[in-house]
């Protein structure tokens, strides 16, 4: 079993983390085993699934994400049936793993959210200059899941963190640093679910030397673009089948690329609230005024991801670090052209299919040409370093929440903007054995 706050550190521990991320595809669950303690924690990925949220499920949460109207008694409904889909969700991975629910230690479960609002600017991305208030809220019971479960649960993460002042996000940075920090190679990490966020870890890096932000839109506006045009039947855009049937609409492009949010500087985060439905809309009518049928507004938006993402690593980190390696998760990196483009931007001298395709698209832009002028950044999956890319974030939270158990802070305040480390998370303890 774990230790408590007050015994020794156990020999080694077995954690399911758990991670359903903005675009509400589903639930991503990870076993890993865990020893030690910072900075000498011992960390192996032992198995992984996911399971797609049943179908009314999705478009209930998608409804209260994009801000619609629902009554508490609704809120509260949803918050105790998302804690009993977690806690199935856990359960199944562990018959899918052939392991004892009664072996587990701990589950770290993220949540899903559905409202997320940072300390804003003086000037908030849309122009105006209020700033209200600092909040989010991840829905699933920790105590739900750990009474069906059996098994100690910590989730609500991210309120620790903005009560010291901060972003609430990234927080993956700690395990990032725990997973990808190397004596002589700056490297990043880039996820790219329905937000796309980056951790920077300089060479032999301190974890007050990593930082992190979300770089803007991911998988999120591909998604919502491809299951409107197929009318639901497809959830993305597997392969990046309609996109390539596309073309780049270039004007389309420089417009999106104006968005004030992408040079507002770090620490920032974002998610539906900004890039959600009503930005869909105005994405659809963009597409209509520059005359950019479906599949080049597919191939367009995806390419807008790849550039923005770009531009972010150097405007906020290839100025000031050397990053070697760039290393890729999420649903994203399973997209062979947003993965092509980024290549073809970070290493422009690669003779690959992506970079000749990407080279007459962006090479003349002002918008991007100023990325040739660094070294060129390896792209690499996270495969690569043994890691799924489906597994990552889910991986990272089972880190988060043993770090928790251990009364430890797992927060990194260059990344989010503390005023200092915060130990993350709720404990729901499990009913006695």
């Amino acid at each position: 079993m774990l230790a408590t706050r007050h015994s020794p550190l156990a020999t080694s521990s077995l954690v399911l983390g758990m991670m359903s991320g903005t675009s509400a595809d589903g639930i991503d669950t990870a076993l890993v085993k865990i020893s030690g303690a910072p900075p000498h924690l011992k960390i192996r990925l032992i198995n992984h699934t996911s399971q797609f949220f049943p179908p009314q499920v999705r478009k209930e949460i998608l409804r209260v994400a994009e801000q619609n109207p629902l009554t508490p008694a609704e809120l509260s409904q949803l918050h105790a049936r998302l804690g009993q889909i977690y806690a199935e969700a856990a359960l199944a991975a562990c018959k899918k793993f052939r392991i004892s629910p009664k072996k587990i230690d701990l589950i770290g479960n993220h949540g899903q959210t559905i409202f997320h609002r940072g300390p804003s600017p003086s000037r908030s991305p849309r122009g105006t200059r209020h700033s209200p208030l600092s909040s989010t809220l991840q829905l699933g019971d920790g105590s739900i899941i750990a009474n069906l479960t059996g098994i100690t649960t910590i989730s609500d993460f991210r309120p620790a963190d903005m009560a010291q002042g901060g972003q609430g996000a990234p927080l993956v940075p700690f395990a990032d640093y725990a997973l990808y920090r190397h004596p002589k190679l700056g490297r990043a990490s880039l996820n790219i679910g329905g937000i796309a966020n980056i951790t920077v870890i300089p060479a032999n890096a301190k974890p007050s030397d990593v930082f992190a932000f979300d770089t803007g839109p991911g998988n999120m506006l591909i998604d919502a673009l491809v299951q409107r045009f197929t009318h639901d039947r497809h959830r993305y855009d597997k392969n990046a089948a309609l996109a390539r049937q596309g073309h780049l609409n270039r004007r389309l492009l420089e417009t999106l690329l104006r968005d004030p949010y992408f040079k507002l500087k770090p620490p920032k985060s974002t998610g539906r609230e900004y890039f959600g439905s009503a930005y869909v809309k105005k994405l659809l009518a963009l597409g209509r005024r520059h005359h950019a049928n479906p599949n080049d507004l597919v191939h367009t938006v995806t390419v807008f991801t790849a550039v923005s993402i770009a531009q972010a690593l150097h405007r906020f980190a290839l100025r000031k670090h050397k990053v070697a390696q760039l290393i890729i998760s999420g649903g994203g990196a399973q997209n062979p052209l947003l993965m092509s483009q980024l290549t073809a931007l970070l290493s422009p001298s690669s003779s690959s299919v992506g970079a000749q395709h990407a080279a007459p698209h962006l090479g003349k832009m002002s918008t991007s040409s100023p990325l040739r002028q660094f070294p060129p950044v390896e792209v690499l999956p996270s495969t690569d370093f043994a890691i799924p890319t489906d597994a990552k974030e889910a991986l990272a939270f089972a880190i988060l929440a043993y770090e928790t158990f251990h009364h430890r802070p797992s927060s990194i305040p260059s990344a989010t903007g503390a005023r200092r480390p915060a130990i993350l998370g709720k404990i729901s303890y499990a009913p006695p054995r």
